[in-house]
């Protein structure tokens, strides 16, 4: 997806189709993986969208937790990852749903399937 800046540059912003538009919003997932990111127990994630009968779609993280932060209360880390995203970007962006990972599913060369993710959200809900 091209973004159209209002000095007249253009930025690449990712796949249209890795958009997650949840109860109306669109929501960019490498704005809610960096994010993410920012928390230090966090190595890697993956954002998808999983269907939702009321808002269409939620926003569901796939998180591999750092080594160090292994044996950290999960339900605690969910709340302070949500919360963070919710601070950093907005109440509609942040992820309702974290599964914690031991890996996420990724190509040759390193980069995450999302598709993977999509479909394993689906498939959670019988979609």
């Amino acid at each position: 997806m091209v973004i159209c800046h209002g000095d007249g540059s253009y930025s690449f912003s990712g796949r249209d189709d890795d958009i997650i538009t949840t109860a109306g919003y669109r929501v960019g997932p490498a704005d809610v993986e960096s994010t993410l990111l920012e928390h230090a127990a966090v190595a890697e994630s993956g954002v998808v969208a999983k269907p939702d009968e009321k808002r269409g779609a939620i926003i569901k993280a796939y998180v591999v937790i750092k080594a160090a932060h292994a044996a950290a209360d999960t339900e605690a880390l969910k709340d302070e990852l949500q919360e963070l995203v919710r601070r950093r970007l907005s109440t509609h962006a942040f992820p309702r749903e974290i599964e914690f990972v031991d890996e996420l599913p990724k190509t040759p060369s390193g980069k995450i399937q999302r598709f993977v993710l999509r479909n394993r959200a689906k498939d959670e809900v019988g979609a």
